[in-house]
């Protein structure tokens, strides 16, 4: 993936459009039906695509086991807390 070392302008059209140059698509590898992520990141506008979202999440948490329910876990440390915070 290549980067741009400039800023690059985009324009917001009608119905809030956002139109992003060729340049900047290439440097993305953003292609035509893509679906991207738009989210809010400190008072800027991000976009990302979603399947690079969703690789950046597997190898972050690739390492859990699938056996683990990390859900369980919460909850037993939040019962575990409970009864550590009950009166004697």
């Amino acid at each position: 993936m290549n980067e741009l070392s400039q800023p690059v302008e985009v324009s917001l059209g009608l119905q809030g459009r956002v139109v992003i140059s060729a340049s900047l698509r290439r440097a993305l590898g953003f292609e035509e039906g893509d679906t991207l992520e738009a989210y809010q990141e400190l008072g800027r506008l991000a976009l990302e695509k979603s399947e690079r979202i969703r690789q950046r999440l597997k190898q972050r948490f690739g390492q859990v086991h699938g056996e683990r329910k990390l859900v369980d876990e919460l909850i037993a440390e939040r019962r575990f807390e409970g009864r550590r915070d009950e009166p004697e």
